[in-house]
């Protein structure tokens, strides 16, 4: 479309030492193909008076800007669409009109584009006000890496969202809009695909979602505001009051609260066994009806391994569930479901995020689990921002660069931390030392890259060796690209006497370092350093 500029001659009545002004010609785009590089129109000059002629503009602008702004799913053309309901249209002799007609033409062309083809764009259905499409993991099958299906899942494989833009937009938005009664009925009763309100769904957080099940090999993910909030939410869908359900004693601590704490006031009971405790999980099973078994693998924070598809078999002759954490595996390292589990649960804030900037949680599994967990979700809110889907989306696509990364140097340093005098015992899973070490290999490609150990004296030698690390900040998460380190006893358990913490495990020598994407020999170097001041 031409948008033409013009030179003004100002009234006599108007002092200006100005006689005209003028303004640079815009590309003109009235006759290019869609999808072609615009050229700049020839320069061309208008005087008109001010009482007659502000700014002119074919008549349809104002509709074919809409249309670009609703296709790129973007507010850029805003101000020119408010800009160019300003305008009357062009006056009787102005030569407007000639250009005016044929933008008139194509902007009948673009319509008849979007409306006939609308539904074809990626996939997608166009149903005007909104664009969504269904996820379709078979559109990734060709795709040999899961390096490229963090990349490109849900995105360029089949996005909802109707642009050109590389990078999936931000939809910011609280609620959606019916242009009739009958729309919305359609909707209501499944004729119609369309988003109704913010925390029922948003375009943004769908490409996260179907990314993510791609790589999980997941018929459907649902992605919530924390790892906390995604495993509250399925507890509480899958475990019904009084019921039974088996966990592990190694864990992360508010989920063990919320089991011990919050669960007994539904009646729900619990059995807890350590995480190869095969014959306790028989036990429990022929003892109770239970619902769900549930575990993190590798644990928090001495990295303990279930033996997934022996569990899963297990679980499945009982009739029980089986809901795999895999936050410190992450989805590249370990795929639970594939092993035999009905649904795996991350915190996304860890690795999948990976940039220590946002927080979310994620669970997948079959649509029918799903759609009953989205259901309680919808009721109780812990919905994630759009923005925050970005992020993640984001994150995501340099996941298989920074674990692969991260997997190489916690190895190494895990094997250099063993031989090491000053340490007492390192727990990490790829190390031959490890309880679980034969399972582990079976079930992961990597071992992750958090390390924890203990080191050769108490809380305050502890100490003193964290307080003398340079790279690593102190703090309570792991998996982004900085390392992180901290002592449990204190992070996370410090609340408890110390012979309380020994209950868990939790001696005030131990140490968490999760290694982020720094140089191996740079970190070597630094925890090295920081042994010798013990």
């Amino acid at each position: 479309m031409a948008v033409l500029s013009c030179s003004f001659t100002l009234s006599p009545r108007v002092l200006n030492p100005y006689s005209s002004f003028e303004c640079r010609p815009d590309p003109d785009f009235s006759t290019a193909p869609i999808g072609d590089k615009p050229r700049l129109a020839s320069s061309r000059r208008v005087t008109a008076s001010l009482s007659s002629l502000i700014f002119c503009f074919p008549p349809n602008f104002v509709r074919q800007l809409s249309i670009k702004a609703r296709r790129n799913s973007s507010n850029i053309g805003v101000a020119q669409i408010v800009a160019a309901s300003w305008s009357n249209g062009p006056a009787p002799d102005s030569p407007f009109l000639a250009a005016a007609a044929s933008a008139q033409a194509a902007a009948a062309a673009v319509n008849a584009t979007a409306t006939n083809d609308g539904a074809a764009v990626e996939g997608c259905i166009d149903n005007g006000s909104v664009q969504i499409g269904g996820s379709d993991n078979s559109t990734t099958t060709f795709l040999s890496s899961d390096g490229s299906i963090t990349v490109h899942a849900g995105e360029r494989l089949g996005r909802g969202i109707v642009t050109d833009a590389i990078t999936t937009p931000v939809v910011n938005t609280a609620t959606y809009f019916f242009k009739n009664t009958q729309e919305l009925i359609d909707f209501k009763e499944k004729r119609r695909q369309s988003f109704k309100y913010g925390r029922y769904g948003n375009p943004t957080t769908v490409v996260a979602e179907e990314k993510i099940s791609a790589l999980e090999g997941a018929e459907s993910t649902l992605i919530m505001a924390s790892g906390m909030c995604a495993s509250i939410v399925m507890l509480m869908t899958l475990v019904p009051a009084g019921g039974h359900m088996v966990s592990t004693t190694d864990c992360y601590r508010k989920t063990r609260m919320f089991i011990e704490n919050f669960l007994p006031k539904m009646g729900i009971s619990v059995t807890v066994i350590d995480p190869a405790d095969v014959d306790g999980l028989e036990a429990a099973l022929n003892k109770n009806k239970v619902s769900l078994f549930f575990s993190e693998s590798p644990t928090n924070p001495f990295l303990r391994c279930v033996d997934i598809e022996r569990v899963s078999k297990l679980c499945h002759s009982k009739g029980a569930l089986v809901c795999i954490d895999g936050t410190f595996a992450t989805p590249l390292n370990q795929k639970a479901l594939a092993l035999g589990a009905d649904l795996v649960l991350h915190s996304a804030t860890k690795f999948i995020g990976g940039h220590n900037d946002v927080l979310a949680g994620c669970i997948s599994g079959p649509e029918k689990l799903i759609t009953e967990i989205r259901t309680l979700h919808h009721i109780l809110g812990g919905t994630l921002n759009p923005n925050a889907a970005y992020l993640i989306i984001r994150g995501m696509k340099t996941l298989h660069l920074r674990v692969q990364q991260q997997n190489s140097t916690a190895l190494r340093m895990a094997q250099v931390l063993e031989a090491h005098p000053r340490v007492r015992r390192v727990y990490y899973p790829g190390l031959p030392s490890h309880p679980e070490h034969e399972i582990a290999k079976q079930q992961m490609t990597g071992f992750g890259g958090v390390v924890s150990f203990e080191v050769d004296g108490d809380l305050m030698t502890t100490i003193k060796f964290v307080d003398a690390l340079k790279i690593p900040y102190i703090a309570t998460s792991f998996g982004g690209c900085e390392s992180m380190v901290d002592q449990p006893a204190i992070m996370s358990y410090w609340d408890l006497s110390q012979a309380e913490r020994r209950k868990y495990g939790i001696e005030d020598n131990l140490v968490r370092f999760s290694f982020g994407v720094e140089d191996f020999e740079d970190l070597k170097a630094d925890v090295l350093q920081a042994l010798e001041t013990i």
